[in-house]
């Protein structure tokens, strides 16, 4: 690996085979060297989650002077600690996550095992990004990420990011020619509405699987991630780790304690 060249750091949920990293790493590798560690299956909804019962390994599948793929069978979070701590002989210069097949826009965030690496990476003071696509199709096109994801990460690599803050970005599943532009927003307010199918297996026993629907609290607000997303913008919501409620410190201070 080159010592003057910026050195990125790759990872995502969807599994090293997913096509939605393979387009980010042609993304990522003419600005720097490229160092890839993913899972080796799909870890989508594993949010921050970590292994701790049993042993992690590290696979290598490709290595060359300017990209080193490595592949495992923990978590994104996991891919992320072992590369800092067993893979890259200096802090990365930046962090790049997904592209994720799937929104993570709004409360999704906190689910996605996307964001959950791009997050780590944050915690670890590495300017990090975190990419989907609204898109769950394996062969989805990625025509709108290849164009737009450039400018982003050139400008984070550029300007940096303040402290424990990360990108979450998101990008409209439309033809390039129908983007309007790149929208800051902030994650709007709503929630995933659960809803459990329940099932029976083939010896009789029952079993559940999860669907449901994203309720939009706020649907007519022009400042949030699902507006711009709606309206064909790339959608950028800078995220941070600070999940104090400053408002509800202030009502608990009224409390009698």
């Amino acid at each position: 690996m080159s010592k003057k060249k910026p050195l990125i750091l790759v990872t995502n949920d969807d599994g090293i085979n997913a096509k939605g990293l393979k387009s980010l790493i042609e993304i990522v590798r003419s600005f720097g060297d490229v160092i890839v560690v993913a899972p080796v299956e799909g870890q989508s909804g594993m949010s921050n989650a970590i292994t701790v019962k049993v042993p992690l390994n590290l696979k290598t599948i490709t290595s060359s002077n300017s990209i080193t793929k490595l592949t495992s069978n923990g978590t994104p979070v996991d891919c992320v600690k072992l590369a800092l701590n067993q893979v890259v002989e200096r802090k990365p210069d930046l962090l790049v996550s997904g592209i994720n097949h799937g929104s993570n826009s709004s409360i999704s965030v906190v689910y996605s095992g996307t964001m959950g690496a791009t997050i780590e990476g944050s915690l670890n003071g590495i300017p990090s990004i975190g990419f989907s696509l609204l898109d769950f199709a394996p062969d989805a096109d990625f025509s709108v990420a290849d164009k737009y994801a450039p400018k982003i990460i050139e400008n984070v690599l550029q300007n940096g990011l303040p402290d424990y803050t990360c990108l979450n970005v998101n990008f409209p599943a439309v033809k390039l020619s129908s983007i309007k532009g790149i929208k800051i927003c902030r994650q709007t307010k709503g929630r995933w509405q659960e809803e459990f199918d329940k099932r029976t297996d083939p010896h009789n026993r029952e079993y559940y699987w999860l669907t449901g629907s994203f309720k939009n609290y706020e649907p007519d607000a022009d400042d949030t991630d699902e507006w711009a997303l709606k309206n064909n913008y790339v959608s950028i919501v800078p995220i941070t780790v600070d999940l104090t409620s400053y408002t509800a410190m202030n009502h608990l201070k009224n409390w009698k304690l």
